[in-house]
């Protein structure tokens, strides 16, 4: 297979994928290192192709997010990551980032895209030793989120603001 088919199939299957695809997996799927998977998809990204890297793995940013787009603004400790985006998921609403505004660099965004209860653990399970983006600002954060409704986002609204976490 040369180079180019390669790049082909790697769009081919992100573009397929319901969920976030490791380089790892990529890499054994086709048969070359980690390493040539991660220097393909920058060549894709550099040709235009929407590739987003997540704790997860790969995905291609619109696949299966085709609810409404809304924001909302959060704070809480490190402690609070895990129920705030089980919340968020158990309405409906599919985690897409956390963006924080940083006083010397400016807004800083990781990319989510947390579907379930499942995305949620296994990305709490990436975290363990690491410190939450919203350290960096004193716990407040933004997610961006797919919702299939308007109704699905005020009741996340009114849960997260029994868990004491909505910055209002």
């Amino acid at each position: 297979m040369t180079a180019e088919q390669r790049r082909s199939r790697i769009s081919a299957r992100l573009h397929e994928a319901h969920q976030p695809i490791s380089a790892t997996a990529l890499a054994k799927e086709l048969g070359v290192s980690r390493q040539i998977i991660v220097g393909d998809v920058a060549l894709l990204r550099a040709a235009g192709q929407a590739i987003t890297a997540t704790a997860r793995g790969y995905v291609i940013p619109d696949a299966g997010e085709t609810g409404l787009p809304r924001q909302v603004a959060c704070r809480h400790d490190g402690t609070g990551t895990r129920d705030e985006l089980n919340a968020m998921v158990d309405c409906g609403c599919t985690v897409v980032d956390v963006i924080v505004d940083h006083p010397v660099y400016g807004q800083l965004s990781a990319p989510l895209h947390l579907r379930s209860r499942l995305d949620v653990e296994q990305f709490m399970a990436r975290m363990e030793g690491a410190a939450p983006l919203s350290q960096l600002t004193d716990g407040i954060h933004l997610h961006s989120l797919s919702c299939p409704d308007e109704a699905s986002y005020e009741h996340l609204k009114a849960r997260l603001r029994e868990l004491g976490f909505l910055a209002e």
